[in-house]
């Protein structure tokens, strides 16, 4: 029987806590080293999670680690918040039970990504599977290809009516086959006795049997897409994740380990920049005169550089704001080493008013002038930078906050 247990990011948990045991702790633990220590610090007895969340299963235990940005908030407010940045960073996609469970507020990331991958399984066996050119070595008893001499002698010293040849075949046993068949293998690992048990012996019974390879993201990488093939992309990228976040030998293999973490820092960007690009990409919205721009880099020492979250820019003036995005709450205020890097942006990006944005209550919000003593101009004209300490609201009645990009501009931009 499946245990689940439930935290949230920078919680503790401890042996004894919920089933927790030693030997999960073991597994958890050569999982994080291998991940150079990324995911959670070391405690006695236990472990303290960091800003990573999401999901992850050891044999019988599923571990589930919510994102939570401030301590005093409501627990129930938090709940499913992940699968729905998740859904709204194009991450998932809102589909069936995926857009039930975050309704419900149950977080369960691995079914939701399992389900989503088996649906785009299902999406190819119904549109029809692919036929691709591959390479053949064997016995055939025709003369096809090119005849490989000395396996020839070899094999059919004999049996003169056979020929050893590498010759070309025309089927399903290819390499994006064989990478979905792995992939499709884990899940019904980790799917035995849920809902999805079902979905995955169907879509097994029906997947094409294929010659079984050792996957490594080198051979990932490595893969390309042409016009045919190009419907297999979602349901490769899938496997993609599923096969790199595997750990069969993780815990000698005695336990099977899957993890699917996000960092939070990175998902909190990229949703901030999601719902500014929407805000201003609206028909009559008062921020359509600017764009809004992803990471940009400019070298400013060697072959070092300077990258921003987030660069909105002027269509026509071409004036800079910029933004850089925070997963944590600071004290009263922000710490001096947040505020030189947003100054340095300033600076350095000649933009009018740069912004730290974090998780929180807006009645905390801060504003104010950068004070310089410099005197030399970092640029051919003098711009008064103008600093913003911003808190916005994400999660209102368990859901994110639909007008997050708005609140955001507003008196920044303009």
């Amino acid at each position: 029987m499946r245990k689940v247990i439930n935290r949230f990011e920078h919680g503790r948990l401890f042996i004894g806590e919920e089933g927790f045991n030693q030997t999960h702790l073991d597994a958890l633990i050569k999982l994080n080293t291998v991940h150079e220590s990324a995911y959670f610090d070391i405690i006695p007895k236990g472990i303290k999670f960091k800003q990573f969340v999401g999901v992850l299963q050891v044999g019988e235990l599923l571990l589930q680690i919510h994102p939570k940005a401030d301590k005093d908030e409501n627990d129930g407010e938090w709940k499913g918040v992940l699968l729905q940045m998740l859904k709204a960073c194009g991450r998932i996609k809102a589909q069936s039970a995926g857009e039930a469970q975050v309704k419900k507020q149950h977080l369960n990331l691995l079914e939701v990504y399992f389900e989503y991958f088996l649906r785009e399984i299902e999406y190819l066996i119904h549109r029809g599977l692919i036929k691709q050119y591959r390479r053949e070595s064997g016995n055939v008893k025709a003369l096809k290809g090119k005849l490989e001499f000395a396996q020839n002698i070899r094999h059919n010293h004999i049996h003169k009516e056979r020929f050893y040849t590498t010759h070309q075949v025309y089927d399903t046993n290819h390499q994006l086959h064989q990478i979905l068949a792995v992939a499709l293998e884990i899940v019904g690992q980790f799917s035995r006795g849920s809902r999805l048990n079902d979905l995955w012996r169907r879509m097994t019974l029906s997947f094409p049997e294929v010659e079984h390879i050792k996957v490594t993201s080198k051979l990932l990488e490595s893969v390309t897409f042409n016009r045919k093939s190009m419907p297999y992309k979602r349901a490769f990228e899938l496997a993609r994740l599923i096969i790199l976040n595997y750990s069969p030998d993780i815990n000698k293999g005695r336990e099977n380990m899957i993890a699917l973490l996000f960092d939070m820092n990175e998902l909190w960007e990229d949703y901030v920049f999601i719902q500014l690009r929407k805000e201003v990409l609206k028909p009559n919205s008062k921020y359509k005169d600017y764009e809004v721009l992803p990471q940009r880099s400019k070298g400013f020492w060697k072959g070092n550089s300077l990258k921003p979250d987030i660069v909105i820019e002027h269509k026509t003036t071409k004036r800079k704001f910029v933004i850089d995005t925070k997963w944590k709450r600071p004290g009263f205020t922000a710490s001096v080493d947040d505020l030189r890097q947003v100054y340095t942006y300033a600076r350095f990006w000649n933009a009018e008013n740069v912004m730290l944005l974090y998780p929180g209550d807006f009645r905390n919000n801060k504003e104010g002038i950068f004070k310089t003593t410099d005197s030399v101009p970092f640029s051919k004209d003098e711009i008064s930078h103008k600093g913003y300490l911003r808190f916005v609201k994400v999660v209102e009645d368990g859901r994110l906050c639909a007008d997050l990009g708005e609140k955001v501009l507003e008196g920044f931009v303009g």
